[in-house]
């Protein structure tokens, strides 16, 4: 069969906010861009973002990026390199005009300007009062973004392979990353496309979980693609669950519903947060809300028939309130939850939200890794969004941190390819034996015949890191879970696929997934099974304080033996004095 081959100067897999924002800064260049999408744009999970973008306009309540790097510091669980915070907290005023400019629509003020929110984890002050710092088109607000970076990238004539499946990445034996081996998921043929520059946007790997807030296509491709690369994974242990979901179900119910003024309550009508949290209350960090939701529901007060939920009310606030800030979690909740909350509170959860580990790089978005005592980038390949690790979330993102890290880094991501792309000119030689060996690793799914479903196997996977995984943890649990873990990735050798004939291609993809996930299974399991410690979103019942004199360090996980190294995290900001550790309250 011979490979269909395209040159491009740069290669953007992951159609995004991240992805599109690099790409738009390379619009208007003698650059040729290619962006890959395994789904239409516009149905990139960023369209799912619903409370807001951070950025300390200080348009509702006093507010200045300086306050915005310490909440952001002290919600990573001082786990967040100081350096890269305070570049996207500087940068973040700067970026949400560009995005108004560029056509967002925001929510508005009577005054016309835009509109803030209060969020989880925000402060005046320093860890004072509130800050409302969060901007929101209503509860739409990644809609707005993904919508309107798509519509910039059409109109600088960006060219966009839709529906089309990464399979691998291309590296020489230089270490150099030469573009990727794709998929078209209609017609089931592979095509090379050879880039000088490689970026990584694929997102997170929510469905590793079977309750999540993530959409279908979240299987961690570029994460697990990287580490079949030979690049490790950056604190995979820190797998947020998202305190609010709707309960059994997933799906996401904003922090912008208790931003607006909701708040929780347990099967007593007691609001418990203020006894988890005495200052923040409901807009505490998620980690903190989330282990308290799980702990009312252990303790007996949880609420419904098998009082396994809590309840998040806003039926005390204006319906007309609902109706204009609201109205997507309104919808959400009358859909799955059949509640108005207008009218009934929503029975809520926790649910796995967001991947704060990923592949480690710099704030230019530089993919990096360990050499020595020190490390040393991947030539040509970046990462932004949150398949990367910056570290910007550390142990714990903050609401409203998400989007703004996609802009940020992917603008920054953006401009250094630019400059990579004035020093390297010409494309490098195509190593043959990386290719082959991903058209290798492409056609070992041609021959599956005998054996269990992938639907089947993925089953497995997610209830396994559902009950190994959890939001708590332990040496016993997490030791077990590494077993099952590597029995599920053993089975995949016998997974069943259908004849390709008489079905849609769609059942390879799910199966290369499937492949996907499961690497990343392991990488989150070993790296938790690690760390001896709780910090974050990382609770330990054997190990429940944060330990900063052993523990005060990113984890490294390589695919390779599956081993782990580490390395220190950057607690010397750029400009400004640092915040040093200190224990972590709301």
């Amino acid at each position: 069969m011979s490979l269909a081959r395209r040159r491009f100067d740069t290669l953007v897999i992951g159609a995004g906010g991240a992805g599109l924002r690099a790409s738009l800064s390379l619009a208007g260049l003698d650059a040729s861009v290619a962006v890959v999408s395994k789904v239409f744009p516009t149905r990139s999970h960023t369209v799912a973002a619903q409370g807001g973008i951070n950025a300390a306009l200080a348009n509702v309540l006093p507010d200045n990026w300086h306050w915005h790097m310490y909440d952001t510091i002290k919600g990573s669980d001082y786990l967040g390199d100081q350096d890269a915070i305070e570049y996207m907290c500087r940068s973040a005023a700067h970026l949400v005009y560009e995005l108004e400019h560029a056509g967002v629509p925001f929510s508005r003020l009577d005054d016309g300007r835009i509109y803030q929110r209060a969020f989880g984890g925000q402060s005046q002050h320093f860890g004072g009062a509130q800050a409302a710092r969060t901007c929101a088109a209503a509860d739409r607000t990644g809609h707005a973004i993904l919508h309107t970076l798509y519509q910039q990238n059409i109109r600088a004539r960006s060219h966009f392979f839709d529906e089309f499946f990464a399979v691998d990445l291309i590296r020489d034996e230089q270490g150099y990353i030469l573009g990727a081996l794709i998929l078209d998921i209609e017609s089931g043929e592979p095509m090379l496309i050879e880039a000088k520059t490689t970026l990584l946007a694929t997102g997170g790997a929510g469905q590793l979980f079977r309750t999540n807030t993530n959409a279908h296509i979240n299987t961690g491709d570029g994460l697990a693609m990287a580490l079949r690369a030979g690049i490790p994974l950056q604190d995979m242990e820190f797998f947020q669950f998202h305190p609010t979901g709707i309960a059994g179900k997933g799906m996401l119910i904003s922090e912008g519903a208790r931003g607006e003024g909701g708040y929780l309550i347990n099967a007593e009508g007691e609001r418990f947060m203020r006894r988890y949290a005495p200052q923040a209350g409901d807009l505490a960090s998620r980690d903190v809300v989330s282990r308290a939701i799980y702990n009312e529901v252990k303790a007996g007060r949880g609420c419904g028939p098998r009082r396994d939920h809590v309840l998040l009310k806003l039926d005390h606030l204006p319906e007309t309130l609902i109706a204009s800030r609201l109205p997507g979690i309104r919808q959400l909740a009358q859909t799955f939850a059949g509640v108005d909350p207008a009218r009934a509170p929503i029975p809520v959860y926790p649910t796995a939200h967001y991947t704060m580990g990923g592949i480690p790089t710099n704030r230019h978005g530089q993919v990096v890794v360990p050499v020595g005592q020190g490390e040393e980038t991947i030539p040509g390949l970046y990462a932004v969004g949150e398949c990367a690790c910056v570290s910007v979330h550390g142990a714990n993102r903050l609401g409203g941190n998400s989007l703004l890290d996609i802009v940020v880094f992917g603008r920054a991501a953006g401009n250094h390819i630019v400059e990579y792309l004035k020093e390297n000119r010409f494309h490098r030689p195509l190593d043959e034996a990386s290719v082959a060996a991903a058209m290798a690793r492409l056609q070992r799914w041609d021959q599956r015949g005998e054996g269990e479903s992938v639907a089947t196997l993925r089953a497995d996977l997610q209830q396994a890191m559902q009950e190994y995984c959890g939001v708590y943890r332990s040496e016993e649990v997490l030791r077990e879970g590494v077993v099952v873990l590597q029995g599920i990735r053993a089975r995949l050798n016998g997974v069943r696929l259908q004849d390709h004939s008489r079905i849609f291609n769609v059942a390879r993809i799910e199966a290369l997934e499937l492949e996907n996930l499961v690497a990343l299974g392991l990488a989150t399991v070993h790296s938790a099974l690690a760390r001896r410690e709780s910090r974050g979103a990382h609770s330990r019942v054997d190990y429940p304080a944060r330990d900063d004199e052993h523990w005060l360090k990113h984890s490294l996980f390589y695919l390779e033996g599956e081993r782990m190294d580490y390395k220190p995290v950057q607690l010397k900001p750029l400009s400004v004095a640092s915040f040093p550790p200190k224990p972590r309250v709301y």
